[in-house]
């Protein structure tokens, strides 16, 4: 007999969203034919691939920026550039990554004192900042980069004066404690001022005026927010320090030679002139010819 069974549902029915494994009981989903990888491969975390608060775009953004070496384009034109997804796109990705720890932007100064934005992708963003990630580099090279990004902390050294007046230190400091009414970005600490005031002196004292070191210090500033002023006037100071002015040993300048005083045979009167002289320009000159134009009879007139 051709009976239904009426407990029987009509049609298959898919597994609910929240019960994967109903789909995987009755032979469907997805299966894995998966081969070894020995080269070109990345480990990515299932926590990033199967994340619940991600878009799709922002997990697949997240795997590639994993997956590319150390140096390689990661800001908004460059990935653009490679995938069809707009910058408008590509940008909230970012920013989906960066709201849960997958990514981070940090400001760096090149040592031509240019601000570059270098993106850093996190693989684990939960870990903790501080705990340096196992790249397989032997601890000592972990210690050493380290000591890097110790050194860096530190402000560059400044041009060091050739005099430590007290007068020059005084006018260095009140000139840094100024550039805050140019800009006040440049709102300097006790301990920054103590730092730059002997790289302002070393200008100061090659005959540079107060204001043009003013005018060097503060002008074509980026237009961001100065994460360490300090350093960047620390860099100006020494990048752009004029040379010294002009000067003039004593050696190049010969002074005129000074003879003795002796008296005129001629007139009795005084005057100063090497030992081959017995008499005064004004007898030597009537010795030799009156010189032209002179009236006959004239007789100068201190012989008067």
């Amino acid at each position: 007999m051709d009976t239904r069974d009426p407990s029987a549902p009509p049609r298959a029915q898919s597994a609910p969203a929240d019960n994967p494994t109903r789909t995987r009981r009755h032979g469907g989903g997805i299966t894995h034919d998966n081969t070894r990888h020995t080269t070109r491969f990345v480990v990515i975390g299932n926590h990033l691939v199967q994340h619940k608060e991600l878009s799709l775009l922002a997990i697949g953004l997240g795997c590639h920026l994993q997956s590319l070496p150390t140096g390689a384009g990661a800001d908004i034109k460059s990935l653009a550039a490679r995938f069809p997804e707009g910058p408008t796109r590509i940008a909230a990705a970012l920013r989906e990554l960066e709201a849960h720890g997958y990514l981070r932007r940090e400001r760096h100064r090149t040592e031509t004192g240019r601000i570059v934005t270098r993106t850093v992708s996190c693989n684990q963003p939960h870990a903790s900042r501080r705990e340096p990630a196992d790249t397989g580099c032997p601890p000592a090279k972990r210690k050493a980069a380290s000591q890097r990004r110790t050194v860096q902390k530190a402000l560059p050294a400044v041009p060091q004066p050739s005099s430590t007046a007290p007068a020059l230190l005084q006018t260095a400091t009140d000139l840094l404690a100024t550039l805050r009414r140019h800009d006040p970005r440049l709102l300097l600490s006790a301990t920054d001022t103590a730092h730059l005031v002997p790289g302002v002196a070393a200008w100061l004292e090659r005959d540079v005026a107060p204001s043009a070191v003013r005018h060097a210090l503060t002008t074509g500033l980026p237009d961001e927010s100065l994460r360490r002023p300090a350093a960047l006037l620390a860099h100006r100071l020494t990048d752009r320090l004029p040379p010294p002015p002009p000067f003039r040993t004593q050696s190049a300048v010969v002074p005129p030679p000074r003879h003795p005083l002796r008296n005129c045979e001629g007139c009795d009167r005084g005057f100063r002139a090497p030992g081959t002289e017995d008499r005064c320009r004004d007898c030597r000159t009537i010795a030799d010819g009156a010189p032209p134009g002179t009236p006959p009879g004239h007789v100068p007139s201190h012989t008067r």
